[in-house]
């Protein structure tokens, strides 16, 4: 237990986490990995759909507009809108968690991760930014695509080739991804809304305050707050602000304290019968109409040479390991922690190339970058497609080269941890 701000001369990073927190987290990162194979599968059959001899559909099915009301949003729109705004507040969640009861709500253990995660934000946006400003033909725009990290792709791989990694490098790969979310919606918020309607964003500041006082008021009755929340959506889908943030505003605002005599706080309920649906049914769908490219008609070649491209591709595969891992050893440094015994800066660098698998949050950020152009969009999407699958296949030798140290940890960890 750390008993100051500052980590001592004596504290091992990377210890494995409290038996509480390491239950919830083998839990959480069970659920994950069941959609990020989920995700996998659906951007699978979007790339087989799109550039088959049924690609047409592909097009014409993502872009059919949905009859409700006002809003005339496509498919794809509101797989990215709507649909995503549920990811986001089960990361609304797991943040409010951390930020309360969880490993950020000490700063002795969250600075290395907030460090490590910042690292792996700016070092990828610096990469791209320098590459795109040296040519002629790049596009700043898109610095934001290889910041982000998608932490249900990223524990597939580990379903497929590391299941006996270690639970503190688990822990942090979900940390950091949990840091890495409230970054892109930070980012969304502040450099991709061209315009705000200020009475929406009034309206839906009145709607989360509405929420955070039937949360104090102890109400539990989704007949309250299933219309609460998608007004909430709608307000802000409405004031110029990606509508995705309503989802991340509202889990920041759940409880997460249990009271007295009570089994669950709202946020660990939710979490319980929201997760399953975000990863099993919205982040696939999303996948589904966000990932189909259609190659039929692209130079795929000339497409992964452009500078938007390499900014993306040397953003993930490079600029994440070395920001993460970065970021970890100078905040190791500035306050004089080590590594655990178990553990080196090399599997520090693993988590670090598995945190450049880009993919769910990069594909919406490419959608927001290039809303004018389709071919670069397409670029953009593409060279993520590709960032993160080489991400994935380097971070899998490097955990292989490893595995039966893991497996080593990870029978010492089995035997601490109840069924």
């Amino acid at each position: 237990m750390v008993n100051s701000d500052n980590v001592s001369r004596d504290d091992a990073l990377f210890e494995p986490p409290p038996l509480h927190e390491r239950v919830r987290a083998l839990e959480i990162l069970r659920d994950e990995t069941l959609g990020g194979l989920l995700l996998l599968g659906a951007a699978v059959v979007a790339m087989i759909w799109a550039n088959s001899a049924w690609g047409d559909s592909y097009a014409t099915v993502s872009d059919a507009s949905l009859p409700w009301g006002p809003l005339h949003l496509t498919v794809s729109q509101f797989t990215s809108d709507g649909l995503l705004a549920v990811f986001f507040f089960v990361a609304g969640l797991e943040l409010r968690h951390e930020f309360v009861l969880g490993s950020l709500s000490r700063r002795s253990q969250a600075i290395v991760p907030v460090a490590a995660a910042l690292g792996g934000m700016v070092v990828p946006a610096l990469i791209y930014f320098a590459i795109n400003m040296a040519s002629d033909t790049g596009q700043l725009t898109g610095w934001a695509i290889p910041t982000a990290t998608d932490i249900a792709f990223a524990l597939a791989v580990l379903a497929i080739v590391g299941r006996k990694l270690p639970v503190a490098l688990r822990a942090f790969l979900l940390t950091l991804a949990v840091v890495d979310d409230l970054g892109a919606i930070v980012v969304i918020a502040l450099f991709y809304t061209a315009s705000i309607a200020p009475w929406w964003l009034v309206a839906a500041a009145g709607c989360l305050t509405a929420y955070w006082y039937l949360q104090r008021r102890r109400v539990r009755s989704p007949l309250i707050y299933l219309p609460l929340a998608f007004g909430t959506w709608l307000c802000v889908h409405e004031s110029g602000i990606h509508a995705t943030i309503a989802g991340v505003a509202l889990g920041l605002l759940t409880r997460v304290r249990p009271d007295p005599g009570e089994v669950e706080a709202p946020a660990e309920r939710l979490q319980h019968m929201v997760q399953p649906i975000s990863a099993a049914i919205c982040v696939p769908l999303f996948a589904l109409f966000a990932a189909g490219i259609d190659l039929r008609g692209l130079d795929v070649g000339q497409e992964l040479t452009s500078p938007i491209a390499i900014g993306i591709m040397v953003g993930l595969v490079v600029g994440k390991p070395i920001g993460v891992t970065l970021g970890a050893w100078v905040t190791a440094r500035f306050t004089r922690a080590h590594l655990s015994s178990d553990i080196s800066w090399a599997d520090v660098a693993t988590v670090g190339v598995l945190a450049g698998i880009g993919f769910t949050v990069s594909l919406l950020i490419s959608e927001l970058a290039f809303t004018s152009s389709i071919q670069l969009l397409d670029s953009a999407k593409l060279a993520v497609l590709t960032g993160s699958i080489l991400s994935a296949v380097l971070a899998a030798i490097a955990i292989l080269v490893r595995n039966r140290h893991y497996a080593a940890l990870s029978a010492a960890e089995d035997a601490a941890t109840p069924a």
